[in-house]
C-alpha cells in the first residue's frame, strides 16, 4: 500500500509519519518546515509574553506525549521538504512522486488550493481537522472548545478533504479519555487522531465508514486567527477549565477514544 502524506514538521506530525511508515510499502511525505522568525513563535503568532507562556505549555505537552519525535530513517519513507507557505507554489510535475498513491492524508499542511486540491478531492484524500466539526471549525478549535467549557467537544474530525475549510464529509471523530490538564488533554486528542488513522487503515475500517455531510446549523463557533488575542489567552490561563463534561455519543460519529 502506497500512502502520501501532506504535513508539517512538529513532533506530532513526525509521529504520524513514523506510524504510517509501519503500515505502508511506500510512504511519500510532503513536509512543510516551519520558518519561525525573531518576531514569530510556535504557530506563527506574533511574539508576546502571554503567547510565550501559552505555547510553552503546548510544547511541553507535545514533547511529553510524542517524546520530541523525529522521523525514523527507513527505506520506505521518502520525504520532500519545503518551506511553510510554499505548497501552493509547487507544480503538479514537481509533486508527481506524491501523486501515485493508494491513500492521501492531509494533517497540518498549509491551506491547499488549485490543481492539487482538485486532485486530492478527486482521490478521496483524508483530512485531519483538530476540532470537532461541525461544532467547532476554523483555527485553534480545541482551545476554543475548552474556553467555552465544552471539553466533550475537544478532539479531531477525520473527514474527506474539500475546498471549504474543515467542511468535507465526516468519516469519524477521534477523542481522548485522558483529562489531566487542558494542554495534555488537547495534545492527547492529537495522538487519538494519529493512532486511529493508523489502526483504521490497517483494519480497513476507514474505507467502510458511511460519510456524513456536515450540518452547518450545529456550528457553535467558527474561529479566526485574529480572535486568538493576548487578552483571551490570559483569560484561558487564569480560568478553571471544566474537563468533567461527559461525552454525548449522539453528537459524535463513529468515535475513536484514546484510553491510555
Amino acid at each position: 500500500m502506497k500512502i502520501s502524506l501532506f504535513t508539517s514538521d512538529q513532533p506530532r506530525h513526525n509521529y504520524l509519519v513514523n506510524s504510517l511508515s509501519g503500515i505502508a510499502s511506500k510512504l511519500f511525505v510532503l513536509q512543510e518546515k516551519k520558518v519561525v522568525s525573531s518576531e514569530k513563535i510556535f504557530g506563527n503568532y506574533n511574539i508576546s509574553n502571554v503567547k510565550k507562556k501559552y505555547f510553552s505549555n503546548v510544547i511541553e505537552a507535545q514533547n511529553k506525549i510524542f517524546s520530541n519525535c523525529k522521523i525514523n530513517k527507513k527505506e520506505n519513507i521518502n520525504v520532500l521538504s519545503i518551506n511553510s507557505g510554499d505548497l501552493n507554489k509547487c507544480t503538479m510535475d514537481y509533486l508527481s512522486r506524491l501523486l501515485k498513491s493508494d491513500i492521501y492524508i492531509v494533517f497540518g499542511s498549509s491551506y491547499i488550493k488549485g490543481d492539487l486540491v482538485n486532485f486530492l478531492i478527486k482521490n478521496k484524500a483524508i483530512n485531519v481537522h483538530m476540532g470537532i466539526s461541525p461544532y467547532y471549525r476554523g483555527t485553534d478549535c480545541n482551545f476554543w472548545s475548552l474556553y467555552d467549557n465544552n471539553s466533550h467537544l475537544t478532539g479531531s474530525t477525520i473527514h474527506f478533504l474539500s475546498k471549504g475549510l474543515d467542511s468535507g464529509p465526516i468519516l469519524y471523530h477521534a477523542l481522548s479519555e485522558i483529562k489531566h490538564d487542558p494542554f495534555f488533554y488537547t495534545m492527547s486528542t492529537v495522538k487519538a487522531a494519529v493512532d486511529s488513522i493508523t489502526e483504521r487503515v490497517v483494519d480497513k475500517k476507514i474505507f467502510k465508514f458511511a460519510e456524513k455531510q456536515q450540518d452547518k446549523s450545529l456550528e457553535l463557533r467558527y474561529s479566526k486567527k485574529s480572535e486568538f488575542t493576548d487578552e483571551i489567552i490570559e483569560k484561558f490561563l487564569n480560568k478553571k477549565i471544566n474537563l468533567s463534561k461527559k461525552f454525548d455519543l449522539s453528537m459524535l460519529k463513529d468515535p475513536f477514544f484514546l484510553k491510555n
